[in-house]
C-alpha cells in the first residue's frame, strides 16, 4: 500500500490574481503574468508546508508565458475559468487549492471538492 502524500495541487487564476493589485498590469498583461509566475517559483505559496505543485492558468494576452521550474503554466484555449475547472476535475482525489477571488469560479471548483483562497495568498 502506498502511504505517500499526494502533493497539494495549487491552481492559480492568473488574470484574477494579477488584476487584484492596481500596479499597471493592464499595460502589459503578459509581463504581469510572468512576474506572478516568477514570484510563485521563488517563494511558492507562503504558509503552505509540504509538497506543492503550482499550476498558473493564463488566458488572452498572457498566453505564451512559459513554464519554469516550480510553476507549470497552462494556457487556456478559451476561458481560463473552464480550464481551471477541468484541472480540478482531472485531479481526482488529490487535494486541490484554487487561488482566485472570482465568485462564480469559487462555486464551480468547490462543488468538485477543491478548497479556495483569495489572491492575498500570493500577494502578501
Amino acid at each position: 500500500m502506498d502511504h505517500s502524500v499526494a502533493a497539494l495541487l495549487v491552481i492559480v487564476d492568473s488574470a484574477n490574481v494579477v488584476g487584484s493589485v492596481p500596479d499597471g498590469w493592464w499595460r502589459d498583461r503578459r509581463g504581469a503574468a510572468e512576474r506572478l509566475r516568477d514570484r510563485l517559483a521563488s517563494r511558492g505559496l507562503p504558509g503552505r508546508p509540504g509538497p506543492v505543485e503550482i499550476v498558473l492558468v493564463v488566458e488572452g494576452a498572457a498566453r505564451g508565458v512559459e513554464s519554469v521550474p516550480g510553476v507549470r503554466v497552462e494556457a487556456a484555449p478559451g476561458s481560463g475559468d473552464d480550464r481551471m475547472v477541468d484541472l480540478v476535475a482531472e485531479a481526482g482525489e488529490r487535494p486541490v487549492l484554487v487561488v482566485t477571488a472570482d465568485r462564480g469560479l469559487r462555486r464551480r471548483v468547490t462543488a468538485l471538492g477543491a478548497t479556495v483562497t483569495g489572491p492575498r495568498a500570493v500577494h502578501p
